[in-house]
């Protein structure tokens, strides 16, 4: 018999707020996190803005003095992420053995990795940090959060660019569904506000190059031009149905179904028809035993680029038909920005907050319609439903496909 699966708890470390009510009250307000970058110097670098997690985060809060100074900044919001999942689950007494992390990551830790090059070239192999590697290393994050809470069950890392948190979670709800495990701390983590990675995708034409930070990030909207680069991180809890019911957690959602694919055509650009965001839909809904017409809500992975948003509206409608018309969509990437391999995981919080609250969050800065664009996506303000089953998507550089479907507990 399959084994249910629960999200009890949310950990979100993100540009709109730290904390579950933090976070969703800004995006229920249509609040932008995007502002004029002060974290980094981008004098010579042609992005100046981007999702920065508040400046009043202190990874000493989550970590030891010594851990901070010998990881990076990706651990840090990581620990923070799980630490809040965790007390947001009511701090359940979780049996360490059958217990596991997945935190993904769509880069790790590069940061760390930059200064200690920076090091080696100007004062010699001899003064790098012995923990260069440990810290760089993309399953860094699932370590420290495993090693904090003693968890010694499944411990993973799923790099996959920017659908690596919805493949985190995915995988981590197969451990549950498949007897591996029987809860999880499972999310995403990057920091894409380094000078390495604003130059690089600024010289890809991938990223925005707008000064207008609140109104930067626009998916969908005629006008858009290339997504809005941010850090942060976030976690779920996520239990064995059964489990949690009897230990009395509050659910926010069920994650019912999971489903991934490869466009297998372009290393960063999607697929002009959205034939892998098509097939790891039909694939999620399969796994979850759903019919297309049941879904209500989507979390699209509304990156705000002229090719992204065009080739997930068609593989919406593809997947859809006429219901894709009668489907709520919207991206909160549009107040959040591009958390790369940590979006996945945040939007899935999202997408369980919305199911829990009846609150579907808005698409804001969304003024000019797209002809390619022509579905509902929840412009500007935040809109009252009561919605039974949603999914979130998240496609990533390299052709990779997640899709989740989280549904409203029914006991």
């Amino acid at each position: 018999m399959r084994r249910r699966v629960v999200v009890t708890g949310i950990g979100p470390v993100t540009p709109v707020g730290v904390g579950v009510d933090p976070f969703w009250s800004s995006l229920v307000e249509g609040r932008s996190g995007i502002v004029t970058l002060t974290s980094v110097d981008t004098t010579d670098i042609p992005i100046k803005i981007g999702g920065q997690v508040p400046d009043d985060f202190d990874p000493a809060e989550w970590m030891g003095p010594k851990d901070v100074r010998r990881t990076d900044r990706v651990t840090h919001l990581a620990m923070a992420a799980a630490q809040l999942a965790h007390r947001d689950a009511g701090e359940p007494a979780l049996d360490p053995a059958r217990t596991g992390v997945l935190i993904s990551t769509g880069i790790g830790g590069l940061g760390y990795f930059v200064e200690n090059v920076r090091v080696f070239m100007e004062k010699g192999p001899g003064r790098v940090s012995p923990f260069t590697v440990p810290a760089l290393m993309p399953n860094a994050a699932a370590g420290h959060v495993a090693m904090h809470f003693g968890f010694s069950g499944p411990n993973a890392c799923v790099t996959t660019a920017c659908a690596a948190g919805g493949h985190g979670i995915g995988e981590a709800y197969r451990w549950i569904k498949d007897g591996m495990a029987d809860a999880c701390i499972a999310g995403g983590t990057e920091n894409g506000l380094i000078p390495i990675c604003l130059a690089a995708f600024a010289q890809a034409q991938a990223a925005s190059k707008s000064t207008d930070a609140p109104h930067a990030s626009r998916p969908f909207d005629a006008t858009r031009n290339g997504f809005v680069l941010a850090e942060g991180a976030t976690a779920v809890v996520l239990e064995e149905a059964e489990s949690a019911v009897a230990r009395g957690a509050r659910i926010y959602a069920e994650v019912a179904g999971y489903g991934a694919s490869a466009d297998a055509y372009h290393i960063t650009a999607p697929h002009p028809e959205g034939i892998g965001a098509i097939q790891a839909m039909e694939a999620c809904l399969q796994d979850a035993e759903e019919a297309p017409e049941a879904v209500e809500y989507v979390n699209a992975h509304g990156t705000s680029t002229k090719l992204n948003d065009a080739a997930e509206t068609k593989a919406i409608k593809k997947v859809f038909g006429d219901h894709a018309y009668r489907l709520a969509v919207s991206s909160t990437k549009s107040m959040t920005g591009h958390l790369l391999g940590a979006a996945g995981a945040l939007e899935a919080a999202a997408t369980s907050l919305a199911i829990h609250t009846g609150t579907l969050p808005p698409t804001i800065n969304y003024h000019t319609p797209d002809p390619e664009c022509d579905l509902d996506y929840i412009p500007n303000e935040a809109r009252k439903a009561d919605v039974r089953l949603a999914i979130s998507n998240s496609f990533g550089f390299g052709g990779q496909n997640a899709v989740l479907a989280l549904r409203r507990w029914d006991g």
